[in-house]
């Protein structure tokens, strides 16, 4: 069995890191976006390595990681990144709407 890695990454909204003005790769501003959705289309522009220089790192053997999905929370939006797409384990994810439920139940 082969595994892979895989990233989530909570980037909180409501905050002077979210309120920043993205800009897209071309330069052109995104005045009339959300907060949300400026930071949303600035992950999927790939400007996700300059946003976070410090958590971003090569896997073990420099495999890559891809931007597969972005959920939008209340109050957060959540990245999933991987070598390939494959679905989160709930139990290890930091989402807190996947493992809330969970802890209500015990």
């Amino acid at each position: 069995m082969k595994n892979s890695t895989q990233q989530e990454i909570l980037l909180m909204t409501g905050t002077t890191f979210s309120a920043r003005q993205w800009c897209e790769k071309d330069g052109g501003k995104q005045n009339n976006l959300t907060e949300k959705e400026q930071l949303k289309e600035a992950c999927w522009n790939g400007l996700l390595q300059e946003m976070l220089p410090g958590i971003w790192e090569q896997t073990e053997e420099n495999k890559k990681l891809f931007l597969w999905q972005i959920r939008e929370g209340k109050s957060f939006i959540e990245l999933e990144l991987g070598e390939l797409p494959e679905e989160k384990d709930s139990y290890f994810s930091i989402d807190p709407y996947s493992f809330m439920h969970q802890q209500l139940l015990s």
